[in-house]
């Protein structure tokens, strides 16, 4: 039995947030410039802000210096590789494949990093079709290392669009300095629409942080069984609604609130729980 969750944040909980101001921008916490403390600004509003000045901001991070340079020695390390072995075995090069494509998090597991993007899907036991985290296969099919050699990865195209979301990755990461869970808020935004089954939300890092959070689903779950995950999702939403733009954006929204006051209570700073609040006041069915 599925749940269903019926979304409308209250006009008042924005006021319940310091705004953020011209002097405290989200660009200026980016550059080093003093901003806000983290948990501190208006989660929604920074949403929008984000939104709003993500061409231009993520332009300005492609033109700092160090991410030039990881770029250039990213092409410099394809345009050499005769392989992708050889290829995944330059750190910089993965460094910016993996960030590029939403793996930041796994740069450091270099061997895992290899073994999953060479392993070939088709192949039973395939490690890319074994490991929970579905951000591997997703990778993996997109270059098709094991059938296609470097061919599809060596393209204007391509390198185009690791170059732009390697730029991008950067950029939402610097959001949630100011803005606790920005970053995954604008990835489910941008994707949420994609979300056909509860596995597919428990395989992915932010389909799961977002959801889980925005619906109050404890953190411990990760330890029982995975029967016992997927009732804890479904039987609070239906995933159905994921396909609603609008619901989509307030779901995004209450995730943002839930992240903002997780984020001032393990500062010290939280008060009220902000979270039950925007539920109860929303009409929030379980």
């Amino acid at each position: 039995m599925s749940g269903s969750v019926n979304l409308s944040i209250p006009s008042y909980l924005p006021t319940l947030f310091a705004a953020s101001t011209p002097g405290n921008s989200l660009l200026a916490t980016l550059y080093g410039y003093a901003g806000p403390t983290p948990g501190t600004i208006n989660p929604i509003a920074a949403l929008q802000q984000a939104k709003t000045g993500e061409t231009n901001q993520v332009a300005l991070i492609a033109a700092e210096p160090q991410v030039k340079r990881d770029i250039t020695q990213f092409t410099a390390a394809l345009a050499a590789a005769k392989t992708p072995a050889q290829l995944l075995a330059n750190p910089a090069a993965l460094k910016v494949l993996l960030t590029a494509n939403g793996l930041g998090d796994q740069v450091a597991n270099t061997a895992l990093a290899t073994q999953a993007l060479l392993s070939d899907p088709s192949k039973p036991n395939a490690l890319a079709t074994q490991l929970s985290d579905s951000r591997w296969l997703t990778m993996n099919k997109t270059y098709a290392f094991a059938t296609k050699g470097l061919t599809l990865l060596n393209t204007p195209k391509a390198i185009a669009a690791i170059t732009n979301g390697y730029a991008e990755v950067l950029w939402r990461t610097g959001l949630d300095q100011t803005t606790p869970g920005l970053s995954n808020a604008l990835d489910f935004q941008a994707r949420a629409s994609t979300i056909t089954n509860v596995d597919q939300v428990l395989g992915d890092p932010t389909f799961r942080a977002v959801i889980t959070t925005a619906l109050g689903v404890p953190q411990n779950i990760a330890f029982q069984d995975i029967t016992a995950q997927e009732q804890a999702i479904s039987t609070r939403i239906d995933l159905k609604q994921f396909k609603d733009p609008t619901f989509v954006t307030q779901f995004t929204q209450r995730y943002l609130i839930a992240a903002q006051q997780a984020a001032s209570l393990a500062a010290g700073t939280g008060t009220a729980d902000l979270t039950t609040l925007a539920g109860q006041s929303a009409g929030i069915l379980a």
